[in-house]
């Protein structure tokens, strides 16, 4: 509205000016409110926050060729600014424990590839991403049921190595007992590679999957999910400790996404409520 009276008017005066808009001058100065983040800025957020939760060593600079391989047209200035704004320039300085003396790294094959699930527990999906906090990070690790989409175990810690997966993982184990030839599909993170994390899924007879290097449409189903939880939560919320992050992310997983929010891919019922229509 001001450029336009000014294209109108090019000899008006600032005082004049406001005093025909009926604005004061402080008010012309103000610094204008923010708008909602694009589509394409909230999806190119969340593609740098998943890189800088994979490869905790990266700077700007190798992020921007990171997004460069997986088909992003965007410069490093750009990337820069988000990782400054979100605060994962930082996250840089972290120091990494890394899993316990002793486990080993191995990788597994894709077993979901043209794999259609038809039933509960057939195929679990599993992922991770952080959470910044004014103190600084936490980690939250998920299980999800991938046929009815379903959260059923997850884990908030402020550490990021096995444990935090394990616990995740045995907390599903312990609400599904799965039967012997479940698949357990993930990215190729340390943390689902590990010498005990595998052990645990030996022991009740769960096939490892991982998604190719690079890959991350692999594990499209967590990546939907997480995307849904920080657009829907996290993004809405400024936790001011680890308790209120954990105990709202309790009330969202526990209460809303598994109860209440509807999903397309279930014919726009909650995660419960398809689990429900299965047994009838």
């Amino acid at each position: 509205m001001i450029n336009e009276y000014r294209q109108q008017h090019p000899d008006a005066s600032v005082r004049l000016m406001c005093q025909r808009l009926g604005v004061s001058r402080s008010w012309l100065y103000e610094k204008p409110v923010a708008l909602e983040p694009s589509q394409e800025e909230t999806s190119l957020r969340d593609a740098i926050e998943r890189l800088c939760l994979n490869f905790p060593g990266y700077g700007y600079r190798r992020v921007t060729a990171q997004l460069h391989r997986d088909g992003w047209t965007v410069n490093h200035k750009r990337v820069l600014a988000v990782m400054q704004t979100e605060s994962l320039l930082c996250r840089l300085q972290r120091a990494f424990r890394p899993p316990s003396a002793g486990s080993t790294k191995s990788t597994y094959s894709n077993l979901t590839h043209e794999l259609v699930v038809t039933k509960l527990d057939q195929v679990w999906v599993v992922d991770m991403t952080y959470i910044r906090l004014p103190q600084g990070f936490v980690y939250l690790a998920c299980v999800l049921d991938a046929f009815s989409r379903r959260v059923i175990g997850w884990h908030l810690s402020k550490d990021i190595d096995t444990r935090l997966t394990l616990a995740a993982l045995n907390q599903a184990i312990a609400a599904r007992c799965p039967q012997a030839g479940l698949i357990h599909h993930s990215d190729r993170g340390v943390q689902y590679a590990s010498g005990e994390y595998v052990a645990r899924l030996s022991e009740i007879g769960a096939c490892p999957s991982m998604s190719k290097a690079g890959c991350p449409y692999d594990n499209a189903k967590a990546e939907s999910f997480f995307k849904t939880l920080k657009k829907e939560e996290v993004y809405l919320s400024h936790y001011k400790d680890f308790e209120e992050a954990r105990t709202n992310l309790s009330a969202f997983l526990d209460d809303v996404y598994n109860v209440k929010r509807l999903h397309s891919s279930l014919g726009y019922l909650p995660p419960t409520e398809f689990e429900a229509s299965l047994t009838h």
